[in-house]
């Protein structure tokens, strides 16, 4: 009587369990379920499996010619009015040089430029001079970051963790951290671009305080100003409160934020599929939000 007892039970516990919708058997379940219905549980292999996006990976001429030349109109613009000593009229179009052209190194680092490996590094040592900051180093820390993502190795994702006032405060070191672990893990190649990078920034930026280049001056000060901003920006505003699920990055999915940010917050759609350019990223949204409607989507701003 007792052995039925029990048995009665539990078979009235298995099936309230399967009866509510949220139940814990229904969680135990997703763990182990070999169909992996639950996108937020998926792998990363799953979820490439599942979308289409090999074709996303080329540019068609045109998108060649915008993502390696786009920031070209906010640098003319931008030094062009503070050639007049127009320095307050002059800001918004720094940042947009300054956001393009996280943009441009950004897909340059994945290589996805559309261009070859040599127009590629020219790509990213004139930037380096034009953002004051050495962009092979920037590079190597992003490549790190994706691989170790919010882990202990992943120095770029230090300030992920850290308060948005946080963040900020850390910028300056987050540069300085950047350069150090780049000369002391990175391959010769890697620290020779690096060291080709300071030594050009560093006699630009001589010859334009010596000469004193109020223009000039006024960009380098704009720029390393950025460049101290980037923990807050590029990462924090990207990453925050996601260490549970480090491969789901936050995204932005508000469309006018997406043109004056041009594009850059698809942070999510970047992390799964790094190697589609930043041109792309739209239309890679709208596939996986067809193919997995449930995934976690947690905004940026």
């Amino acid at each position: 009587m007792k052995k039925i007892t029990i048995v009665t039970f539990c078979f009235l516990v298995y099936l309230y369990a399967w009866s509510t919708e949220t139940s814990i058997w229904q969680k135990a379940g997703d763990l182990w379920d070999p169909f992996n219905n639950n996108p937020t549980l998926m792998t990363h292999q799953e979820i490439l499996r599942k979308v289409e996006w090999k074709d996303l990976k080329s540019l068609s001429f045109t998108e060649m010619l915008i993502e390696n030349n786009l920031t070209i109109p906010w640098f003319v613009l931008s030094i062009t009015l503070a050639y007049f000593g127009y320095y307050i009229l002059a800001l918004p179009f720094s940042a947009f040089f300054f956001l393009t052209g996280l943009r441009q190194v950004h897909n340059g680092f994945h290589n996805s430029l559309g261009t070859n490996k040599f127009l590629t590094w020219l790509s990213l040592y004139i930037n380096s001079i034009l953002m004051m900051v050495s962009i092979h180093a920037v590079k190597f820390n992003h490549i790190r970051h994706h691989k170790y993502c919010l882990s202990e190795e992943d120095y770029e994702g230090k300030s992920a963790g850290m308060t948005w006032y946080g963040a900020i405060l850390y910028g300056p070191v987050h540069m300085f951290l950047i350069h150090k672990i780049t000369l002391q893990l990175g391959n010769s190649k890697y620290r020779k671009n690096v060291m080709l990078e300071l030594i050009s920034i560093a006699v630009v930026a001589a010859l334009v305080f010596y000469f004193r280049i109020d223009f000039l001056i006024y960009h380098i000060i704009v720029m390393v100003a950025g460049e101290f901003l980037m923990a807050f920006f590029a990462v924090w505003t990207v990453h925050h409160d996601t260490h549970d699920s480090p491969e789901l990055a936050r995204t932005q999915r508000t469309g006018w934020k997406n043109k004056i940010t041009f594009s850059m917050f698809y942070h999510l759609e970047h992390h799964l599929f790094p190697a589609v350019p930043t041109i792309k990223l739209p239309e890679l949204a709208k596939r996986i939000d067809e193919v997995l409607p449930e995934i976690d989507k947690k905004q940026t701003f």
